[in-house]
């Protein structure tokens, strides 16, 4: 064939077209081409702008004898494809920064053996709804991206490859659905794959994403993405990050060589790991931030850290689970931190460990349930006041401390054996409290049980045995003992309290336990029961607090309503009439910071002190305190929840989450349907407020038709305008004894006209923010005069507020 020709074989019947024919260049080839036609380019380059619109084979030179056909304009697009065509073995090659390298628009054509050699915004294309199927292609465009998808497209793609990217080697963007196997990416800028956006979803099989500059995997922005059988290594940054409600399922994969986290997770993020390991990461393997996110992994390996960080990291209100996990070979396994995170660690092995196995401080909760511990500093360390939770069923081997207990933590530990400690099986100083039961040491190099500073520990049933400094060693009249023994009767250090007569010990009246650590919400088995009410105030102080909240005039009037319709049908039912049936549940829509746990804690004192509810308090709730992780736990944690708020108000924030669109990846329904029965159950002792963004909850109630039919009405919190986020702010300096200087008022207003009110716009909480950065500017100025007065120490002026984003 003719170097830089085309030749091409007509198919259609009419007998006035020819069977074959040769063409000068690829653009008259087509003009002439019909649907079915077979275009086969010879040897050379053509620099022409290819737009295939037919259902027609374009394909380049079979053998490598001649070299390849090059599409190779001097700018624009090299080739569009808008047709169902089939094209193959084509060496595409774009010089225009601002335009892609190949547009697939609109079609669902094949293309195989392509090789993408480019400068170009992007290597490969697709958009407005195309569905390409891709094979055997090899991308390279040091300048841009290697594969964009998104505006309501997708595709698959099979055996291809992005040698190198300058940004992102793949990217899925809104409404776009792609499916990878096995896809390789090498060298890839900023992220090897990116998805984001609502709708968003990638489905990869056996891919790997290898050498990237920056981040492996990055989602967010509610994007959904399934990684099986997938290799992610060598990156500059994390190995997968996750963001603002996207969601990861991670099967028999693996993550290694990461110098950062392996696996990020914040902002409502939701990652299930399955038959996946995660090795030698730099920082955390899987860290797990913020309210509403969730991590869980099923069967999976965590080991061999390069750094100094734990292995897993749960903080900031998140919430993880690891069953029949490893997790081995890492300064240290678990750190749980502040109120609202909790981890669950069932059946898994954590061993091998420098520091500790698990940590849990700052209010956080964890539970260990037929864990194995072995070859570890500490087995479990409850840091201090407000953290909490238990260990049940678990061995502790070969640690230089079982368990520690500090500073007002206290754990509930069961039916658990710490064997071998060098140090001490149980430690308690500093005010941590603790429950013992059915627990034995044995073969302690030091001390069996070792409290002291006084802390008044519960140890039930508890045995000791072979430990060298003594089976209990604590102050006298420290910890309760109930039951406990021990084989040593004389050894060094031995317990006070097992020397006197068994019957002082057990005729000994108990005191009463130390009141218990707050723990988050969602963890009824350590949380407190709620404080007895004393006197519930009148209902009119509450309302009058009601009416001071700066706003809300719709939401008031609503509450006013309600509470006049109770009020009246009480006074009706005391002079013997028939009083119309009111449903006090409510549903509360609107964005954040406006106001709705407030209402709902007055709504609860409100009906507290006109008889209608017992106490009146408020339990509030969300996704993550009601929805388990196991078939049978969800309604177990509705119900606890349920119980905690009888007599008072259940405050379910977020609630559209227990029915996500993609509803069959977890148990949201089954707390839907426990929470509906409940509340018919038990309609006068509860009363429960869902709430959530206005859209969400729309359709939240409108599939679920059940609930809506629960509640009375739906009141709309709508947003602070400038001026009422005016009067916020002026309450609180009055609160906080400051007052505006000359301009500041008018300054402010102008500040919250200004803001945008994006999705990200927090209303009162916004309001509060501006107030702290006005204190805090304030501050930096005003520490810098010498002698201050009274006055520059009060004033708040235009040049304090902080600056728009």
């Amino acid at each position: 064939m003719t170097k830089g020709s085309v030749q091409v074989t007509h198919t259609g019947t009419a007998r006035w077209r020819r069977r074959t024919a040769v063409y000068g260049t690829v653009t008259e080839a087509l003009a002439a081409a019909a649907d079915g036609d077979v275009l086969v380019l010879g040897p050379g380059t053509y620099r022409e702008n290819l737009v295939i619109e037919q259902s027609v084979t374009v394909r380049g030179p079979g053998g490598d004898g001649d070299g390849p056909a090059r599409i190779a304009p001097e700018e624009g697009v090299p080739l569009t494809v808008r047709g169902s065509a089939v094209i193959s073995q084509l060496r595409i090659e774009g010089q225009d920064t601002a335009a892609p390298a190949v547009l697939i628009e609109n079609s669902t054509p094949e293309l195989t053996g392509l090789t993408v050699h480019t400068s170009s915004a992007s290597g490969l294309e697709v958009r407005g709804g195309a569905r390409p199927t891709v094979r055997q292609c090899s991308i390279s465009n040091p300048t841009g991206a290697g594969v964009s998808v998104a505006d309501g497209a997708g595709g698959l793609f099979e055996d291809c490859e992005v040698v190198e990217s300058g940004r992102p080697g793949i990217t899925v963007h809104g409404q776009a659905h792609l499916r990878l196997e096995r896809c390789r990416v090498r060298q890839a800028g900023g992220a090897g794959l990116t998805v984001s956006g609502e709708g968003a979803a990638v489905d990869a099989v056996r891919c790997a994403l290898t050498g990237v500059k920056g981040t492996g995997v990055r989602l967010a922005d509610r994007a959904t993405v399934h990684l099986t059988e997938c290799h992610v290594g060598a990156t500059t940054g994390d190995g997968i990050t996750l963001e603002t409600d996207a969601v990861l399922t991670l099967t028999d994969s693996e993550l290694t060589d990461i110098p950062e986290n392996a696996l990020d997770l914040r902002s409502r993020s939701v990652l299930t790991l399955v038959r996946t390991t995660v090795s030698r990461f730099g920082r955390n393997g899987v860290s797990v931030w913020d309210p509403g996110t969730h991590a869980d992994a099923h069967d999976c390996e965590i080991h061999a850290s390069t750094g100094d960080y734990p292995a897993v990291w749960v903080s900031d209100g998140a919430t993880a689970v690891l069953e029949t996990c490893r997790v081995h070979d890492v300064p240290d396994a678990l750190f749980v931190l502040d109120p609202g995170s909790r981890a669950d660690v069932v059946d898994s092995e954590i061993a091998d460990v420098r520091g500790s196995a698990v940590s849990v401080s700052d209010g956080a909760t964890a539970r260990l349930d037929a864990c194995r511990i072995q070859r570890v500093g500490t087995g479990a360390w409850f840091r201090d006041q407000g953290s909490g939770g238990s260990v049940t069923g678990c061995t502790v081997h070969e640690a230089r401390t079982g368990i520690i207990v500090t500073k007002g933590a206290d754990p509930e530990v069961e039916d658990s054996t710490l064997s071998a400690p060098s140090e001490a099986g149980v430690y308690v100083s500093a005010g941590g409290k603790g429950r013992f039961s059915r627990c034995r040491i044995t073969g302690s190099q030091g001390y069996g049980f070792h409290i002291i500073d006084g802390c008044r520990s519960e140890l039930s049933h508890c045995r000791t045995e072979r430990c060298a400094r003594g089976g209990y060693v604590f102050a006298e009249n420290s910890p309760v003992l109930t039951e406990c023994h021990s084989d040593e009767t004389s050894a060094p250090g031995a317990d006070v309290r097992l020397k006197t007569a068994p019957a002082t010990e057990t005729a000994a009246p108990r005191p009463a336990a130390p009141p218990a650590a707050p723990a988050p919400a969602g963890a009824p088995a350590e949380a407190p029961a709620e404080p007895e009410r004393g006197a519930s105030r009148p209902a009119e102080e509450v309302l009058a607090e009601l009416e001071a909240l700066v706003g809300l005039r719709t939401v008031k009037r609503e509450v006013r309503a309600l509470i006049d319709m109770i009020e009246v049908g009480r006074r009706r039912m005391r002079a013997g009439l028939k009083a119309a049936s009111v449903r006090r549940h409510l549903v509360f829509t609107g964005s954040p910071g406006t106001g709705k746990t407030t209402v709902a804690r007055l709504y609860g004192e409100i009906l507290a002190a006109l008889g209608v509810l017992e106490r009146g308090h408020l339990v509030e709730v969300s996704r993550v305190d009601l929805v388990g992780e196991h078939i049978g736990s969800t309604a177990i944690r509705t119900q606890e929840a349920f119980e905690r708020a009888r007599g008072g108000v259940l405050f379910i924030d977020e609630a559209y989450a227990l029915s996500p669109e993609d509803a069959g990846r977890d148990f949201g329904r089954e707390a839907i349907d426990t929470l509906v029965k409940l509340m018919e159950d038990h309609r006068d002792a509860v009363v429960v407020i869902v709430a959530g963004y206005t859209a969400e909850m729309e359709r939240f109630l409108a599939v679920n038709p059940g609930v809506a039919s629960r509640f009375s009405r739906t009141i709309t919190f709508g947003d602070y305008s400038p001026e009422e986020l005016l009067s916020i702010v002026g309450q609180q300096a009055r609160e906080q004894e400051y007052e505006f200087g000359e301009g500041t008022s008018e300054a402010l207003l102008k500040y919250f006209t200004a803001l945008d009110r994006g999705p990200s716009f927090g209303n009162g909480r916004t309001a509060r923010q501006t107030f702290e950065s006005m204190v805090e500017r304030h501050a930096g100025r005003v520490a810098r005069l010498a002698d201050p007065s009274t006055e520059e120490l009060t004033l708040l002026y235009p040049a304090d507020l902080p600056p728009l984003a």
